[in-house]
């Protein structure tokens, strides 16, 4: 299922310079081609998801029959009904062979609902890239064909020295052309998946520092700054206790006195 995704994507990407006839009507073609992929690879995603649920169920499924079946086995035994436990005891058997299946098939499941998400987050990057350039190609291409009537238009002068540097212009348009349109085609048929894995882990880190400056802001602390707090408490109490000895010193002081007095 997913080589088919890979498949198509190469098969997308790679054909938008397939013909020289109207590369502009092609370009607009694997626009609509591109729009149109989503629709089916979100079904195929819904297909990989709906089995992965239905694997869970059967998990859950798998588990209650084991408790209930543990459960009629102790009770057979305590009836000394050991004919009837050991009935209870070959389905107990098959029924965890049954749930240590199932767990692998929802394990490889799960693995492939994950890939699948990865693909179609690749595909979308992939694709808004590809339109964007397209797009600047058939403007490019649009400002070449202006260029082309201005040349038409001088071609029709024969002044000395013009018909030659109007052909070398021309000359050096047409390379230049046909140069972007290689580079173009090469790229288009090239899909890099590592720096697509690259990209989605630089967006995950940046998204990381950025939790973390809202945790700042927020004055979430760290157990570091909450010792340092906690230390601060502490020297609080004892200048409280250091002004209450003092005060009661003074208070013995002022006894004293009158006591001197009478």
């Amino acid at each position: 299922m997913f080589k088919r995704f890979v498949r198509a994507i190469k098969s997308l990407f790679g054909g938008f310079v397939s013909s020289m006839e109207d590369p502009k009507l092609i370009l607009e073609q694997n626009i609509r081609d591109l729009n149109d992929q989503i629709p089916q690879m979100n079904e195929n995603i819904a297909t990989v998801k709906a089995n992965k649920i239905m694997l869970q169920k059967e998990v859950n499924k798998l588990e209650k029959k084991i408790d209930d079946l543990t459960a009629k086995i102790k009770s057979a035994i305590q009836a000394d009904r050991d004919d009837i436990a050991e009935g209870y005891a070959m389905q107990l058997e098959k029924a965890k062979e049954n749930l240590e299946t199932t767990k692998e098939q929802l394990k490889f499941a799960e693995q492939a609902y994950e890939k699948a998400l990865k693909v179609k987050k690749a595909f979308m990057r992939e694709k808004d890239r590809k339109i964007q350039e397209a797009k600047e190609a058939m403007r490019a291409s649009e400002r070449a064909e202006w260029q082309g009537r201005i040349a038409d238009a001088l071609e029709q002068f024969e002044t000395g020295g013009l018909d030659q540097t109007h052909d070398e212009m021309v000359n050096r348009l047409n390379e230049q052309t046909a140069k972007n349109e290689a580079r173009m085609e090469l790229a288009l048929d090239s899909i890099d998946t590592e720096t697509m894995e690259i990209e989605a882990n630089a967006e995950k880190l940046r998204a990381h520092e950025l939790v973390e400056q809202f945790k700042s802001e927020m004055g979430k602390t760290t157990s570091s700054e909450k010792e340092k707090s906690v230390g601060s408490s502490d020297g609080e109490k004892e200048i409280e206790i250091d002004e209450e000895t003092s005060e009661k010193q003074q208070d013995k002081t002022i006894g004293n006195k009158e006591r001197s007095k009478s």
